[in-house]
């Protein structure tokens, strides 16, 4: 049977970094295994086609059981199904979060991840168009630019926050959040630059680097307690392969807990009326899922204002506290674009732009479930949306808050019909219904495998599995609570910490065999 010192499971955010750091040996052999293709779709690499990619053959494009605070909607969890994951099909937007959303991480017994631990490796990782500072590094892989060609109604949008009362915030990632600004994007001369254009393309030749497409994991393999290895489909073929040192699972907040699931490792009473063996009673497994919600104002225009085919389509944005929020961090995020982001059953005109507001920190939580015993299945997802009233409550208030906007001077030369809630939607409880109706998400999944020492906690704050040994989560399902904006940047931070332990780990293995085999020699 093949042998690799690591095999790291899913090609996303966190699992290309994982690859790039740990083969900077050349010594270590390391196995990728990606369930999605090669990142060939034309359309990956162009900012402007997003949208397009949602539902694709690149999208797991899987769907939450009916929600029971949404109508009974089943609601559409986007994810990538590709090399790069996510950050080959997402909206490109580089939010880090908000510091205290990490020193939060290290008060619930998660030492090493407060912000000041984990600034150097979002500095690590980045290209900054804007230069070195306090904040930012120019030395990483990761490109982060300015939107090259934003969009005149783009900047009349933060015109309008500005002349409402709110900051300028020319920096979401720099000395505060709050504020009204511009979003940086993961965009390189004009074209996505996924995790896997970053990470992977540059490496491709390093012979120490095994990288499998179209290979879905179906089982971790255990020796006792420990992970010995994987076993994989592909091409219509079961193989098993064997890990020396560490098995890296990377598959995502839906995929990391459903493989844990059919390994073995979860819930024991779940595991057992599935008829899984229990290789470990971990109750939090699939547990403590987050996400953030999302509730759009949809205006036609009076001319056209589409965007340049280098932007996303999503480029400005607010960050602000709703009213009763004594939290250091935002928790309402809004979005701005010259796009039609209409809910399903509204009219599409030809030329529109969106206002859109996102709780950045929700009272629900959901969780991930197995289906059955085949892992092409896909996941159980129950997401709870909207299951308390003060959430849809602060939803009413922003969408409010973007009709004021959108009704300012600033607005005037562009404004034409409002399509989405529509003009006839006006009360509180006309708009909560509108939201429960309509509301979609910013898919960002996360912390069903969250990092802790309490009895729900999977892994400890080394992202180790906790009652296994050689086995390791690293990708947003450790995250113990949802930061304050989207989630890619933080998982690309997450991976190149894991990095650093992992290696740490294994050069601690390493010392303490060296130094058993010179005893015996003694």
């Amino acid at each position: 049977m093949t042998e690799y010192d690591y095999i790291v499971i899913g090609a996303g955010s966190a699992g290309c970094v994982v690859a790039n750091r740990l083969t900077e040996d050349s010594e270590t052999t390391v196995l990728l295994l990606e369930a999605g293709n090669p990142d060939t779709k034309p359309e990956i690499q162009i900012p402007s086609k997003c949208l397009s990619l949602l539902g694709s053959e690149v999208d797991w494009a899987y769907f939450s059981e009916p929600e029971p605070y949404l109508s009974d909607r089943k609601m559409f969890c986007s994810r990538g199904k590709v090399l790069g994951g996510s950050s080959s099909i997402n909206f490109m937007m580089y939010v880090r979060g908000n510091p205290h959303n990490y020193d939060h991480w290290q008060a619930l017994g998660n030492p090493g991840w407060s912000y000041q631990d984990v600034l150097p490796y979002f500095k690590k990782s980045q290209h900054q168009q804007r230069g070195v500072s306090e904040y930012h590094g120019v030395d990483g892989e990761l490109s982060v630019t300015d939107i090259i060609s934003p969009a005149v109604v783009s900047q009349r949008f933060v015109d309008a926050c500005v002349a409402m009362g709110y900051d300028y915030n020319s920096d979401f990632n720099g000395t505060q959040q709050s504020g009204a600004g511009f979003y940086q994007l993961t965009v390189k001369d004009g074209k996505r630059h996924s995790a896997a254009a970053a990470f992977l393309l540059p490496i491709l030749k390093r012979p120490n680097l095994t990288i499998t497409t179209g290979a879905l994991v179906t089982r971790l393999l255990f020796e006792g307690i420990r992970a010995v290895g994987v076993e994989y489909l592909h091409q219509g073929m079961l193989h098993q392969v064997r890990v020396n040192q560490e098995v890296i699972l990377s598959a995502g907040a839906f995929d990391s807990p459903k493989l844990l699931l059919l390994s073995g490792i979860g819930d024991a009473e779940h595991l057992q009326a599935m008829g899984i063996s229990v290789v470990a009673d971990l109750p939090g497994v699939g547990q403590n899922l987050q996400d953030h919600t999302l509730a759009t104002v949809v205006q036609q225009t009076t001319q056209d204002v589409h965007p340049a085919i280098s932007s996303n389509g999503i480029e400005a944005g607010l960050f602000l506290h709703s009213q009763g929020n004594l939290e250091a961090a935002p928790d309402l995020q809004f979005f701005f674009g010259p796009i039609i982001f209409a809910p399903p059953g509204y009219a599409h005109p030809d030329s529109g732009f969106t206002g859109a507001v996102s709780l950045t920190c929700l009272q629900n939580i959901g969780s991930v479930s197995l289906q059955s015993l085949d892992p092409k299945d896909p996941p159980m997802l129950r997401m709870n949306y909207l299951q308390s009233q003060s959430d849809v409550q602060k939803l009413v208030e922003g969408v409010k808050l973007i009709r004021q906007l959108f009704q300012t001077s600033a607005f005037d030369e562009f404004r034409g019909e409002e399509i989405a809630p529509g003009v006839n939607i006006q009360s509180d409880d006309a708009i909560a219904a509108y939201i429960r109706d309509a509301c979609s998400t910013v898919w960002h999944p996360v912390g069903t495998c969250k990092m802790g020492t309490d009895r729900m906690a999977v892994v400890d704050p080394e992202l180790r599995v906790h009652g296994v040994e050689g086995l390791r989560v690293v990708d947003a399902s450790i995250m113990p609570t949802i930061t304050t904006g989207n989630t890619n940047a933080p998982t690309i931070m997450i991976g190149e910490k894991a990095a650093d332990l992992i290696k740490a780990n294994g050069t601690r293995q390493t010392l303490f065999t060296k130094y058993n085999v010179q005893n015996l020699r003694v």
